[in-house]
């Protein structure tokens, strides 16, 4: 697959729907910003895939937040499956905790079949997490705080998500330009 269509569909879901419908409401200030980096993975196998997640764990860390403040891990083909992505994300956390940086990063998840628990897979309220392709959001803990004191009803964010997708239903969601994505093997 091509690293720019990869990266231009990832922006196209941030601007018309993270951004666009208010789905996070700390992204767009990073993202006006430049501050969101954008990797597309091309390991061939999930241990490859852990190595490059350190990579990332460790450059994040590292990198001055007012040049990179987030970053977004994305694999276009290696978890087609969310199950299997979602038993994938112990693992990925744990690679926090490895890399001495609990307390200092997390990971946020997003998946083209995302599906909360006791929800059927073409529920509205899922996409609130479906992305384009399987994605890790590696994010400062340090961002989150100063977001989460800027906005004293963070816990209110997931209920208002649900019902902005309610409102917009389906037909909304491709009208935006987001193709819905097809239904799991």
């Amino acid at each position: 697959m091509n690293h720019e269509d990869i990266i231009a569909a990832t922006r196209l879901w941030l601007e018309k729907a993270v951004i666009g419908l208010n789905l996070c409401p700390f992204a767009k200030s990073v993202y006006v910003k430049n501050q969101v980096r954008i990797v597309v993975s091309e390991a061939r196998h999930m241990d490859a895939f852990l190595e490059e997640l350190d990579r990332e764990l460790q450059f994040l860390a590292e990198a001055d937040p007012e040049q990179v403040d987030t970053t977004l891990l994305i694999h276009p083909t290696l978890w087609p499956d969310f199950e299997l992505f979602n038993d994938f994300l112990e693992l990925a956390d744990q690679a926090v905790v490895d890399n001495d940086l609990d307390g200092v990063l997390q990971i946020a998840s997003f998946h083209p079949h995302f599906q909360f628990a006791g929800t059927e897979p073409d529920d509205i309220s899922n996409f609130t997490n479906r992305s384009p392709y399987p994605t890790l959001h590696l994010l400062r803990e340090a961002s989150i705080e100063r977001a989460v004191e800027a906005f004293p009803d963070a816990a209110e964010i997931f209920e208002r998500n649900i019902e902005t997708l309610n409102k917009l239903g389906l037909a909304g969601w491709i009208a935006l330009g987001l193709a819905a994505p097809n239904k799991p093997e």
